[in-house]
């Protein structure tokens, strides 16, 4: 049945990229078979990762750089991840209807994802089905966290762009991002900058960039943007495509794929690993007696941590 709706995903049938999203959204074997049948076809796509305090606007920015792509004849992916309902572990898609005037546009493929429990803005399955919409011959893809502020380093290992959008009504909160996003963005959007002080914001954040700045390397933009009306979001594009320009220039590409591959590997390797030694008959069949001497008072946790390893390790030795 895979093999069918990847023979239908590669002459451009939708709903084959559909379906194929949602295999790989439950995850499993099928999902990484068909993450490997793709791959060799990834890489073409141009990530812009969007991210930021919580109502800062990122949504109906998206939107608005939706239109502006589509005006230059690009097809646009976008992945959203949306925090999880709490009663039925979905994705809230409020933030969607903020895009609906995409809907219908066959250029434009928007797909939204619950968040569940990630706590750093942007999962790994996320970026699995921008992989998809990669495969699937989108020009620009668009992926938006769902605003947790500075746990959302992990964007820029998707992304070759990420913009942080911000707001004037973040005041003083701008001095605790120095060691979250203001170490990630790229381009920095001020939005709902037709609100009062908005200027003095973008000046303060424009002082604060300047004096991490380090080098001759990339130096990030600030741009002031209204979503709501499109005001500044040419200039956010361009922005963008100055970075990109940028990277470009500097032979940077490459760099910044290797770079996203180590982390991927990476993750996956851990939680392989992580499955594995739980699914261990021996640890499973040893854990609890561990954790009666803990309660017990006779080892610590750290010493009860170690133990169970050391026998793991013992285990394996043994062939078992």
């Amino acid at each position: 049945m895979h093999d069918a709706y990847l023979e239908k995903f590669l002459a451009g049938e939708t709903l084959a990229a559909s379906r194929l999203m949602s295999i790989v959204e439950r995850g499993g074997d099928d999902a990484e078979a068909i993450l490997t049948a793709l791959f060799p076809r990834v890489g073409r796509a141009y990530r812009i990762g969007i991210t930021g305090l919580a109502g800062a606007g990122k949504s109906t920015l998206v939107n608005r750089l939706i239109r502006h792509y589509r005006d230059q004849h690009l097809t646009v992916g976008v992945v959203a991840e949306d925090p999880t309902s709490p009663f039925s572990g979905g994705a809230l898609l409020g933030d969607r209807v903020r895009m609906i005037d995409s809907c219908g546009d066959p250029g434009v493929f928007i797909r939204s994802i619950a968040s569940r429990g990630s706590e750093t803005g942007f999962s790994e399955k996320a970026t699995e089905l921008a992989d998809v919409l990669d495969a699937f011959g989108r020009d620009v893809i668009l992926l938006e966290t769902i605003g947790i502020g500075q746990l959302e380093y992990k964007i820029h290992f998707s992304a070759h762009t990420t913009v942080v959008v911000l707001t004037p009504d973040a005041g003083d909160d701008v001095q605790s991002l120095k060691s979250g996003l203001m170490e990630i963005g790229d381009v920095f959007s001020v939005n709902k900058s037709d609100r009062p002080a908005a200027r003095e914001y973008a000046d303060e954040l424009r002082s604060m960039i300047e004096l991490r700045l380090s080098g001759s390397g990339w130096h990030p933009c600030v741009v002031a943007t209204v979503g709501t009306t499109g005001e500044g979001v040419d200039e956010l594009a361009g922005a963008i495509a100055s970075h990109r320009a940028y990277l470009d220039t500097k032979g940077l590409f490459e760099e910044k794929r290797i770079q996203a591959l180590r982390n991927r590997m990476t993750m996956l390797a851990e939680e392989k690993l992580k499955e594995f030694f739980w699914e261990n008959e021996y640890i499973r069949g040893h854990f609890d007696d561990v954790l009666r001497d803990v309660s017990t008072g006779k080892q610590s946790p750290y010493q009860a941590a170690a133990r169970i390893v050391e026998s793991f390790k013992i285990e394996k030795q043994k062939g078992r």
